[in-house]
């Protein structure tokens, strides 16, 4: 590893993960996933979430090629990087646009010879009710948080076989297990994601490409930031959850470089649900008069 990779990895490094001070205690921990040099694409690369993956990559060793219909935005995340132009690229894409998704798979084979790794996290929300939304609207959201996974999966997902092997891991959410009401069709879309993700996992096992989903429940970027603004809410969110607190970037980002690297090369089709313990937390709301903590917990 030269001086330049550790100042690369200085820039790259974010919350949660401690950069120590030794360059051979940097190497070991991007040693461990084994993400090194490996080439990765993430969609939505300039958001919150997207932004965070692809810094955590860097700070791995990978190559990250950032691909957001923003482009003003992918920039300024190439530039906040600090790395060279050898590791990373910025991509303006438009994943609901088979020809733009054509073109950016292109970039990628000339710059790095093809994709090993897939991030699909592009995603689109709008407050909508069922009984109100226009199809068009409905339509426009299926086909970012959807087809747009699709697309960019058979996109990249050849240069994977030609490769002779890979992974995808898809974004999508809580709400595609739990029906999140006045949201049209997110729920639907990120029920979509996981049985895409499934089906491709079965479909491309025999080429050696993984799939797998890591699905985020409540979550500060800057999207929600501003259902945080009152803290009373932030307070009330926050009991809501067994660990106490709201998830950030950073944590999704965790699970989607465990997934994408080799140490979790048996693992496919499956589902990582970083939700801080909420989705058990369902029978604990219920009233149950002499079963409660107080009748329970022992003075």
């Amino acid at each position: 590893m030269t001086m330049q990779d550790v100042s690369c990895l200085r820039h790259a490094w974010t919350a949660g993960v401690t950069l120590t001070s030794t360059t051979a205690s940097v190497s070991d921990q991007i040693d461990w996933l084994g993400l090194r040099n490996r080439v990765c694409v993430v969609t939505g690369a300039a958001g919150g979430i997207g932004a965070e993956i692809a810094r955590q990559l860097l700070s791995a060793g990978a190559r990250v090629a950032l691909l957001d219909l923003d482009a003003h935005a992918v920039e300024a995340v190439l530039t906040g990087s600090g790395c060279p132009a050898e590791q990373i690229i910025g991509v303006q894409v438009d994943v609901t646009d088979v020809a733009s998704v054509a073109k950016a798979a292109q970039t990628v084979q000339s710059r790095w010879g093809g994709c090993d790794v897939l991030v699909n996290n592009a995603a689109a929300l709008y407050a909508d009710a069922m009984m109100d939304i226009a199809v068009d609207k409905w339509n426009r959201l299926l086909s970012v948080n959807l087809t747009g996974y699709l697309v960019m999966a058979q996109a990249l997902g050849r240069q994977m076989m030609a490769r002779g092997g890979g992974s995808m891991v898809h974004i999508a959410s809580i709400a595609g297990t739990v029906p999140q009401p006045w949201s049209g069709a997110y729920s639907v879309s990120k029920a979509g994601v996981k049985m895409l993700s499934q089906q491709l996992a079965m479909e491309l096992g025999e080429h050696r490409i993984r799939s797998n989903v890591v699905s985020p429940a409540m979550i500060r970027t800057p999207m929600s930031e501003g259902i945080y603004r009152d803290p009373a809410v932030l307070r009330q969110r926050e009991a809501m959850v067994p660990a106490g607190r709201i998830s950030t970037p950073a944590d999704i980002a965790e699970a989607v470089l465990f997934l994408a690297s080799d140490r979790a090369s048996y693992i496919s089709g499956q589902e990582i649900l970083v939700d801080g313990g909420l989705t058990q937390t369902w029978l604990g709301l219920i009233p149950r008069p002499g079963f409660e903590k107080q009748d329970a917990v022992k003075a």
